[in-house]
């Protein structure tokens, strides 16, 4: 099968021949038995496979992801379906969020959180219409409650039985889905490497139930627009989506008027809902934000954030 291997920023160091280059890789593999999965980058992979990969690299991005796509990005030692695999890590009482505490059977009953059931319901009906899976959550400017929708609708999808859920945390300049959720992000690989291909998608991507799982950022990356860049970044995330088969993608990204990390981004997302905050945000955020995004990304809606209460209409 066909395996990406990212070159230039090895930490290891292969032999200048194929043959040595394949040989070197087999030392380092993790065991595909059990509850480990291979990283990407030290699958083992035929000769000819590597300068096929090493031509598909130097393609560009696009052609990265449409092969791994085509080939559903797995290989023969990996299982297709990874879910089950996934390490599994209950949240802390100190969220609302996710359930598991007596605060989120109390937030369940309020207005907001219907709010959410409805926008996962609208959402769901959008995606599967159109064969859609990664939804990128982005605001204008910080402070709009960007990670904040970004948790509530992961929990909502996550409450339809039978579905998959993967909620990723790409603000990497100030990640906080992990304090949002009361998880420990310690406990899992980093993603930077796991977006580089040194960590296997098991040792990464957490499970908090049987159809939720998130991706965690620990600690803060100033160079993230890069990393997002980075054609290692689009074959992690493309065989992350073959080996979990996730219903929607959900990522929480930065705020799309202050760097440059989410538009960089843009190419890789079929949807973005736009976070606005009725107390900062300002028409011509919002104006530019659609601007960045026309032409890339579909605009699926505008998500109001701390709207006055008079402005709710009741039914």
């Amino acid at each position: 099968m066909f395996k990406i291997r990212k070159s230039g920023t090895m930490k290891d160091t292969f032999a200048s021949s194929t043959e040595d280059r394949v040989e070197a890789r087999s030392d380092l593999m993790v065991p595909a038995q059990g509850s480990f999965t291979r990283p990407r980058r030290f699958a083992e992979t035929p000769p000819a496979e590597i300068e096929e990969a090493d031509a598909v690299i130097e393609a560009g991005p696009k052609a990265i992801t449409a092969r791994l796509d085509s080939n559903a990005g797995v290989t023969a030692t990996t299982p297709r379906d990874l879910w089950g695999l996934l390490h599994e890590q209950v949240p802390g009482t100190d969220q609302h969020i996710l359930a598991g505490s007596q605060a989120e059977e109390d937030f369940r009953a309020t207005d907001v959180s219907r709010a959410f059931d409805l926008l996962r319901t609208r959402l769901r009906q959008t995606v599967k219409q159109h064969g859609w899976v990664n939804i990128g959550i982005v605001s204008p400017t910080s402070g709009c409650g960007n990670t904040f929708t970004a948790a509530n609708l992961a929990a909502s999808l996550s409450r339809v039985p039978s579905s998959r859920t993967v909620l990723m945390d790409f603000n990497m300049r100030t990640p906080g889905l992990a304090q949002m959720l009361d998880l420990d992000a310690s406990e899992t690989g980093n993603l930077r490497d796991f977006l580089a291909g040194d960590v296997a998608i098991s040792d990464y991507i957490l499970r908090t139930s049987d159809t939720l799982a998130v991706g965690l950022c620990a600690t803060p990356q100033n160079d993230a627009a890069e990393i997002m860049q980075d054609p290692a970044t689009l074959a992690s995330l493309a065989e992350m989506r073959a080996g979990l088969n996730p219903d929607i993608v959900l990522f929480d990204l930065p705020p799309m008027l202050t760097f440059d990390d989410t538009s960089a981004f843009l190419p890789q997302l079929d949807g973005v809902l736009l976070v606005s905050d009725g107390t900062r945000t300002m028409a011509k955020h919002l104006a530019e934000c659609e601007r960045i995004l026309g032409g890339q990304v579909p605009l699926l809606g505008v998500i109001l954030n701390r709207a006055r209460a008079s402005s709710i209409e009741r039914f």
